[in-house]
């Protein structure tokens, strides 16, 4: 009660803040009528005066009220649109790195343009991060136009850029990118092994669009580049062979789950079996040494005991292929993952393939974490702005519209089952498809907007086609004679231009549309349709009197059906179902209402949804019948819209508990990382790394003379037999080791002195043998490849022993801390083998003259999941650029015979090759530059 007093005397932390800005907005209106009589070539020379100003002292913040104030002119001239004030705000927000909510339709591209400029002033590189290829490209080539008119560069990172494209793109002051594109590049540069093959140039500012899916949502699953691992492959077989050995008492099977596992019986005997088969050398199963052998074990007991053959798998050629659960078919070409497959290729005595392993690995969190400055925008932040506080520093601040908002947002309609809520919702479809009103029904998930779609069907509605000619003219026809459509369309977030443009025309009256809830995100909806969508469709190809014919013709009619929208009651937003995050439903109502258009919303729920099942009452439905609510009848009322809140309340703060917990363990990875990906730079950047390999090699010594000579014991207590072969396989060295270890008063740190002197003169030899320059080439190669190779091993094991560390809660340990411990011996591990290793190929490397190409990166290929939908982000968007370019021509999945292998000899068995595919004919050039190329 208190609390919200003071808010009505005081204002709320949001209000106080949107306060300070004030004086600035003033200062930048004030400034309006001056820059406005600028001519085009001094208000483009503002950009390097600003320039010389932050040269002589000057810092961003005293620039912010010139620099907003030429930005709103230069978009006056070059775009057509003014910042209103609220949007100068939002502009201060962004600069200041914070997450500024604004409502769809608010104009948020035209926000990031404010900032953008002013802190690309600075000549660090701005990083625009959105949600799609077809964003980036649209929002470079618009925003573009205001940004080239100040005297910036501007660039784009998509799908298919080589890398001198890339490194160009963000050479420039503004790069517009997608979240996986950044990603991507920040694990590729750091597996490079020269500096000048680096694309990216730091991470100064960054603004991310859609903040809280690409924060939030997208947060939960990796960024993944793979590659094939070393041959493994007599390891499967082996630990295959002791499976069969393994009793019915050895493991417990959960066949409802899918899950297997060894109790403690099965342990034992699992730890005889590997011992005698001589796969287990040292400790238990369980200690973190064994981490990978335990991985496998589980893999080889899953592939013999939950998968059958002719039911999941069948075996065609050698190959063990996938059977689709749903359908029925074969999946060629799909593999299981983390060595699954692999333990079946076993069990199967068919030849085991390498496994693709993670060469490198970030989460969202982890890579924008990297950025000095970090902001974003979004039309629904505010329910998650205690995680965006927590995990990024990011405040919240909450943008007033420019005009009020008029949506009517109607309370939630509760029916007892499913069934009873798809009739309401089609009830609902077919009063407002009635009056011409325009229609966004959005679902939780594909399969429910097909299920809502086969029910329109029934009633007579047909899906338009939008891939084919002419489909927006079904639509555009009803809405100009006012009949209700029988024509609706269905979405989902794979195709996003295609999206994009039929998502702009769903204020047209009339227009169905069922997408899920994220499809579409980043274009708005305006009612009567969006003018530049129709221009570019539709005038593309004409010019001159033609083409002003035509634009004058659109813009007429697009009135004319906003007209007709509005009389309707403006768009009008049905949820079919609550989703757990209350964000989620809020970007579904935020899509009606947009710049003081009037809109409708409401929410169809039942009591068989996933949200109501689970989070509410028992005996709700019980209680509703007592109460008389009848079969095909709604209960409507505010307090279960409260009730449904706080239900998603509780959701919201359990998913940010496993996203933080997840933070948790990856952050222990990433502080890993970091020192690797840094140490790695540095090395790069030095022209010389003498000093580290000495260092290294000292510190061999110093191991081996520890390892093998107590301190402070008698000679006779030494291990001297050890010592000399160690020397041997390590330095390279054959030293008269027993013979020192006899002389009178010889003591471990004189030993230590000695070795460490015939090691560096051994050393000094073989640099003059080998000439100084080549020597300190070859010792940066070599330490960077092994560190590469080295951190990749690593990564697998902690992959392995984070899958199997929660079993240590059961023994009342926590398994956060155990991973930290367990992960910090295993780094401590790596350097201290990392110093061996090149040790040892330093002290033995012979250098030829003939030396020269850098070594070429491992073959590699990036994956992330969507959380929503599982699929590979990376696969479909490869897939989409392809047949974009032309590329690739999709076909049907078929049971066929695989084609022939190609002859590198034959060109005629190479069959169609995709242009930035590598040439067949081993060149190692892509195709377009080899046997492709044009003359």
């Amino acid at each position: 009660m208190f609390g919200s007093l003071a808010k009505k005397i005081f204002g709320t932390a949001n209000d106080r803040r949107l306060k300070s800005y004030k004086p600035r907005v003033a200062a930048i209106n004030a400034l309006e009528p001056e820059i406005a009589a600028l001519s085009d070539e001094a208000l483009r020379a503002r950009t390097e005066e600003f320039r010389a100003q932050l040269a002589n002292g000057a810092k961003l913040d005293d620039l912010l009220v010139p620099a907003f104030a030429t930005v709103r002119e230069a978009a006056k001239r070059s775009y057509g649109q003014r910042h209103f004030d609220v949007q100068l705000v939002g502009g201060m927000v962004l600069h200041e790195g914070a997450i500024a909510e604004m409502k769809t339709g608010e104009g948020k591209t035209l926000v990031a343009t404010l900032a953008c400029y002013l802190n690309a002033l600075a000549g660090k590189g701005v990083h625009v991060v959105t949600v799609n290829d077809y964003l980036a490209r649209r929002d470079a080539e618009n925003m573009g136009r205001i940004y080239n008119f100040l005297g910036l560069t501007v660039g784009v990172i998509v799908h298919g850029l080589d890398d001198s494209e890339r490194a160009q793109a963000y050479a420039a002051d503004i790069t517009y990118g997608t979240n996986n594109e950044f990603g991507f590049d920040y694990l590729r540069d750091n597996m490079k092994y020269e500096l000048n093959q680096m694309v990216q140039r730091g991470h100064s500012f960054a603004i991310v669009d859609e903040v809280d899916s690409i924060l939030i949502d997208e947060a939960r699953t990796p960024l993944i580049i793979s590659g094939p691992s070393d041959d493994k492959s007599d390891l499967y077989v082996a630990i295959d062979k002791i499976i069969p050995n393994i009793g019915p008492d050895d493991f417990d099977l959960d066949e409802k789950q899918r899950n297997v596992s060894l109790n403690e019986n099965g342990n034992e005997r699992v730890e005889e079996l590997l011992r005698a088969a001589g796969l287990l050398t040292e400790g238990s199963l369980y200690e973190s040494a064994n981490v990978t052998l335990v991985h496998h074990v589980n893999q080889a007991l899953r592939a013999h005991k939950l998968f059958s053959r002719d039911k999941d798998y069948i075996v065609r050629n050698g190959e063990v292929v996938i059977i689709d659960e749903f359908t029925g078919r074969m999946m060629p070409g799909r593999r299981y993952s983390e060595g699954q497959h692999q333990a079946l290729e076993a069990k199967e005595n068919v030849q085991v393939q390498p496994e693709n392993v993670t060469l490198a690995t970030v989460t969202f969190q982890n890579y924008f974490r990297l950025y000095s400055k970090l902001a974003g925008m979004t039309g629904t932040a505010a329910t998650e702005a205690s995680e965006f506080g927590e995990i990024y520093r990011l405040d919240v601040v909450e943008i007033p519209t420019n005009v009020p908002v008029i949506r009517i947002d109607s309370d939630d309609e509760v029916y007892r089952s499913s069934e009873e809520k798809l009739q309401a919702i089609i009830a609902e479809i077919e009063d407002a498809n009635a009056k011409a009103q325009p229609l966004l029904v959005g679902t939780t998930s594909i399969e429910k907007s097909e299920q809502l779609a086969d029910f329109l069907k029934a009633r007579g509605y047909k899906i338009i086609d939008f891939g084919a000619p002419g489909a927006l003219d079904k639509l555009y026809e009803s809405a100009r004679s006012g009949k209700p459509s029988k024509n609706f369309a269905v979405l989902n977030a794979r195709f996003h231009e295609q999206e994009a443009y039929i998502v702009a025309e769903a204020g047209v009256p009339g227009a169905i549309t069922i997408a899920t809830n994220m499809a579409g995100r980043g274009t708005d909806i305006q009612l009567g349709g969006n003018l530049d969508m129709r221009l570019r469709l539709e005038c593309a190809e004409l010019e001159g009197e033609a083409r002003a014919a035509r634009e004058q013709a659109i813009r007429a009619e697009i009135a004319d059906f906003k007209q007709k929208a509005i009389a309707a009651g403006g768009l009008y937003i049905v949820g079919t179902e609550r989703h757990e995050s209350r964000r989620i439903d809020n970007q579904l109502r935020g899509r009606s209402g947009r710049q003081g258009d009037p809109g409708k919303s409401k929410f169809f729920l039942s009591l068989q949804d996933d949200l109501m099942r689970i989070f509410g009452s028992d005996r709700m439905e019980s209680m509703l019948v007592k109460l008389g609510l009848k079969e095909g009848e709604a209960i409507i009322h505010p307090w279960i819209n409260k009730a449904l809140e706080k239900a998603q309340q509780k959701v919201e703060a359990r998913n940010f508990d496993m996203r933080k917990n997840v933070l948790k363990f990856d952050n222990v990875m990433n502080d890993q990382r970091k020192v690797v990906f840094e140490q790695r730079r540095e090395m790069m950047a030095q022209d010389s790394i003498e000093e580290i390999i000495v260092e290294m090699r000292h510190g061999v010594v110093d191991d081996l003379v520890s390892s093998h000579v107590p301190h402070d014991a008698y000679p006779e207590a030494w291990d001297i037999v050890g010592l000399d072969q160690d020397v041997q396989a390590q330095l390279n060295l054959r030293l008269p080791l027993a013979d020192w270890a006899k002389e009178e008063g010889i003591a471990d740190e004189e030993l230590r002195e000695r070795i460490e002197k015939a090691a560096d003169e051994a050393y000094a030899a073989r640099e003059q043998k080998n000439t100084l320059d080549l020597t300190r080439y070859v010792e940066k190669q070599i330490l960077l490849q092994t560190l590469d190779h080295l951190w990749r091993e690593h990564l697998v094991v902690l992959d392995h022993l984070r899958q199997v560390i929660g079993w240590r809660g059961m023994g009342q340990r926590d398994p956060l801390n155990e991973y930290k411990s367990e992960a910090f011996e295993l780094f401590d591990a790596l350097i201290t083998r990392l110093r061996e290793v090149v040790t040892a190929q330093l002290m033995r490397v012979e250098v030829t003259q003939e030396s020269a190409p850098l070594p070429a990166p491992p073959a590699m290929f990036g994956s992330h999941a969507d959380p929503a939908t599982g699929e590979d982000e990376e696969a479909l968007a490869r897939i989409n650029s392809a047949i974009a370019s032309g590329e690739f021509t999709p076909v049907p999945l078929t049971d066929e015979e695989p084609a022939a292998p190609r002859d590198a000899s034959n060109p005629e068995s190479w069959g169609r090759v995709g242009r930035n595919e590598p040439c067949p004919c081993g060149s190692g050039k892509k195709y377009k530059h080899c046997h492709g190329s044009v003359a």
